[in-house]
């Protein structure tokens, strides 16, 4: 049987505020998503939550990242799993931040709460060994796109609090499975108004699910939301946490509904 997800010392907030890769969409000039540099202006900012994705190089380094190729948003180029930690760490985010190892978020955020997405399954043994080196268990909430991955690392560490996924919640809308989806072992949908299935866009955020969460103890967070109005009517909807590029907005949302904690 689940736990509930209030029995983690992780959802010690009832509503959660969450910086979508530290709040990059508030950087006015280089875009320095997944940085030291954007989590810190987060925690500056008085944000609790860092959402972040991780990856492992060839030689097993977890790393804070979000795509599997550095092209993007880095001045460097190649696909992570086949770089090597140091051919990485070479790169600079917007031409100016190194790539930061999840250690290195864990350590210089000590307080932070932090949102894990497993975006590759060379990722998974890296990130156990991780939050054992930091004790950072009650710190996190583990999810990934990927319902293996997330089957693996909750086998692994079933102490930790995990997400359901996504891709799997949206198929909900077209059978009755969302008791048997709750079964597998999460805490949390983690997900967004809207998922694409076989081409069609579908509803996620339903009535049924928001019944069935409460029910079961469950929280909602929705990602990505960037517009005052969107998250205005998803709070009136009795969500339980937002996850944004755009920080400022964010706070100055929550402040204006009592969400805010100072």
């Amino acid at each position: 049987m689940n736990r509930p997800a209030g029995s983690y010392p992780y959802f010690d907030e009832p509503f959660a505020l969450m910086a979508h890769r530290g709040g990059y969409l508030d950087e006015k000039d280089a875009p320095r998503e997944n940085s030291l540099y954007a989590f810190g202006r987060a925690v500056e900012a008085g944000y609790r939550y860092l959402e972040t994705d991780v990856h492992a190089t060839s030689d097993g380094h977890l790393v804070a990242f979000h795509d599997q190729v550095l092209d993007r948003v880095t001045d460097a180029s190649g696909t992570l799993a086949a770089m090597s930690f140091r051919q990485v760490r070479e790169a600079r985010i917007g031409g100016i931040d190194q790539i930061p190892t999840l250690d290195e978020v864990l350590e210089s955020f000590p307080v932070a709460r932090l949102n894990i997405d497993i975006k590759a399954p060379g990722a998974i043994a890296p990130l156990v060994r991780t939050l054992q080196r930091h004790q950072a268990q009650d710190r996190v909430c583990v999810s990934s796109f990927s319902w293996l991955r997330l089957h693996r690392f909750r086998k692994l560490m079933p102490s930790v609090a995990t997400g359901l996924t996504a891709p799997a919640v949206a198929l909900s809308a077209f059978v009755p499975m969302l008791p048997r989806l709750i079964s597998l072992g999460g805490q949390a949908f983690q997900i967004p108004v809207t998922q694409t299935i076989g081409g069609r866009s579908v509803r996620v955020l339903t009535p049924r699910l928001i019944t069935a969460a409460r029910a079961h103890g469950l929280r909602i967070h929705i990602w990505t939301i960037n517009e005052a109005a969107e998250m205005d009517d998803l709070i009136d909807l009795g969500i339980d946490g937002l996850i944004s590029d755009r920080i400022g907005l964010l706070r100055d949302v929550a402040k204006r509904r009592g969400l805010w904690a100072d």
